[in-house]
């Protein structure tokens, strides 16, 4: 089952969409139903998440 972000919208929102098939997670644009998929190991994307909360923004 795919999850959408909830900042993706009607309005051309550019967002992507996740899946899990116990192996892998699996990542496509959430315009595009049809179109590629990038898919990674799921411990390589538990890596990539923990990244992200663990790094301060420059900004």
């Amino acid at each position: 089952m795919w999850s959408r972000s909830s900042y993706s919208n009607g309005a051309g929102g550019e967002c992507v969409e996740c899946a899990s098939d116990g192996e892998n997670v699996l990542i496509g644009d959430s315009k595009r139903d049809v179109g590629p998929i990038i898919a990674i190991s799921s411990a390589a994307w538990d890596y990539f998440i923990h990244s992200l909360a663990h790094t301060q923004s420059p900004h």
